[in-house]
């Protein structure tokens, strides 16, 4: 019996010392400290407890004392600010309750009570939060519904303007994907999965993964605070306010023409056009592609063993008399064509994958400016000059069209073509007669021209795209960017696999023909009637 009255007034002893050091607090302040700080001993926070009377001067507890990195994120953020000004500003008793009552941050009562904490000083955000999905959630007490700080963060909060906030334009997409970007989460609320995936891969999606900060984001379609499901007719993504939201940035988009899906997964959702153009370029990119490897090695292996290893060590077949391939002018043609082409090319791409290096020195001042679509449009301004200088050059100058006349297609280029494959493919014994200007000049030249007329039809429609919503449906956008970036990678690979290899890589002219540099080739030709 004794052991047991002993037991008990330990208990009543480790009770009282857990809400002080001296027992004889309790005997005059019947509160009693709950939620976080229950644990909490009282000279913790109280100084100069043992004094009797406590002095009227003793300090007030500061949380700082115990909470001291936490103290210092809030005097980072916009509220830390606001007090050191003099400002209206909350301080740790507004937002989590009395030191006395303080509960547990991440229980579903506090994040309940917290909205309306923050609808005291922000009533119209809060207004608008409440009644959007969000809010919605909360009020049904789910407890990984996001609130206020899952967005604005929680102590060292920043006005939006600001690089390090997350609601900044730039994290916005991080922010949102926090959430819609993590598939098991997604599931369990019965949401797409896609939706961060399918944006990257917008022309929104790519511009802001390049660091643009004015772009559109999440919040620029679906709202900030007011997120409503798409169904709702007061959301801003529903079809009757599509044309509303999306002619913010694109004035008289969706007034004629419903604009359509926007978060496009590839053979998933999108329009049939798109999927038949999509198919069509992985089709006859590779079998043409392929044609020209096949084409070529077989050229290189069977000039490479004649002329190189079999023949004198390091002769060259150097005509005996070069053969003036390209005039004055046409150099200058070509010259301006090869950087337009280049760097058409190189910001093109950029464009469509910024997370690679060689996108690094145009991404440099993306923040500011965006410097990639002005060099893109820069070299495309440089190609359309160059094309329109070639058609007018064939109007007013004979000589010129009478060199440009050997380009012109005729019935032999595909005997020559049939019987130059199967030699280089060693499907025949003896070399085939080829025209000075035979299939492998013309087939590039013209590939050239339909190549120009593609890429600045659907590059023009692109950059007129305001307009182009205006007239179009957006599934003729989505058509026309599927042919302008397939069509792009046709080239470029032309370029690399055809056009280099004759120039530069063929044994015959090795390291290179010089006739694009003086206008002579040292490549031996036989014009046959």
């Amino acid at each position: 019996m004794k052991l047991f009255r002993w037991a008990v007034l330990l208990a009543a002893l480790s009770s009282a010392c857990a809400q002080d050091s001296a027992p004889g607090c309790i005997s005059c302040h019947e509160q009693t400290v709950k939620g976080v700080h229950a644990s909490v001993a009282c000279a913790t926070c109280h100084v100069k407890h043992d004094e009797y009377p406590h002095p009227e001067n003793a300090a007030k507890p500061l949380c700082a004392s115990c909470h001291e990195p936490i103290a210092k994120l809030d005097a980072q953020g916009v509220h830390g600010k606001a007090a050191r000004e003099g400002g209206a500003a909350p301080d740790c008793a507004v937002c989590h309750g009395p030191a006395h009552e303080v509960k547990q941050p991440k229980s579903a009562e506090f994040r309940a009570a917290a909205i309306d904490t923050c609808g005291a000083c922000h009533p119209d955000q809060v207004g608008e939060f409440k009644v959007s999905v969000h809010g919605r959630a909360i009020e049904q007490g789910v407890a990984r519904a996001p609130f206020c700080t899952d967005c604005h963060g929680v102590h060292s909060i920043q006005p939006h303007t600001s690089a390090s906030s997350p609601v900044h334009p730039g994290h916005v997409r991080d922010t949102c994907g926090s959430c819609h970007g993590t598939v098991a989460l997604a599931r369990s609320f019965g949401l797409p999965t896609d939706r961060l995936v399918s944006f990257d891969a917008t022309f929104h999606g790519l511009a802001a993964r390049g660091g643009s900060q004015t772009v559109a984001n999440c919040s620029s379609c679906h709202g900030v605070h007011n997120i409503l499901p798409s169904s709702d007719a007061k959301s801003t993504i529903h079809p009757d306010n599509l044309a509303a939201t999306c002619g913010r940035c694109h004035p008289g988009a969706g007034r004629r023409f419903a604009v359509g899906p926007v978060h496009i997964v590839e053979g998933v959702r999108e329009a049939p056009a798109v999927r038949w153009v999509r198919n069509f370029y992985l089709v006859v990119i590779p079998l043409v592609i392929g044609l020209m490897v096949l084409h070529n090695l077989g050229d290189w292996w069977r000039k490479l063993r004649w002329m190189r290893l079999q023949g004198p060590i390091g002769a060259l077949p150097v005509a005996a008399s070069l053969e003036t391939r390209m005039l004055p002018f046409e150099r200058a043609q070509h010259a301006l064509l090869g950087i337009s082409f280049i760097v058409l090319a190189w910001s093109g791409f950029a464009l469509k994958y910024p997370d690679q290096w060689w996108t690094r020195p145009l991404l440099a001042w993306e923040s500011q400016w965006p410097v990639r679509s002005l060099v893109h449009r820069g070299a495309a301004l440089l190609f359309v000059a160059v094309t329109v200088i070639h058609l007018f050059s064939l109007i007013r100058s004979k000589t010129l069209r009478d060199h440009w006349r050997h380009l012109l297609p005729s019935r032999r280029d595909v005997a020559e073509a049939r019987q130059g494959f199967a030699y280089n493919l060693g499907l025949r014994g003896t070399p085939p007669a080829r025209s000075s200007h035979s299939y492998i000049e013309k087939a590039e030249y013209w590939a050239v021209v339909w190549g120009a007329v593609v890429m600045i039809l659907t590059g023009w429609m692109l950059y007129a795209n305001n307009l182009m919503l205006r007239l179009l449906p957006k599934s003729v956008l989505d058509v026309v960017t599927a042919i302008h970036f397939y069509e792009a990678v046709l080239a470029t690979l032309a370029i690399v696999v055809w056009h280099f290899y004759f120039v530069i890589f063929d044994p015959e002219v090795y390291p290179m023909d010089t006739a694009w540099l003086t206008g002579k080739s040292v490549r031996k030709r036989e014009e046959h009637p």
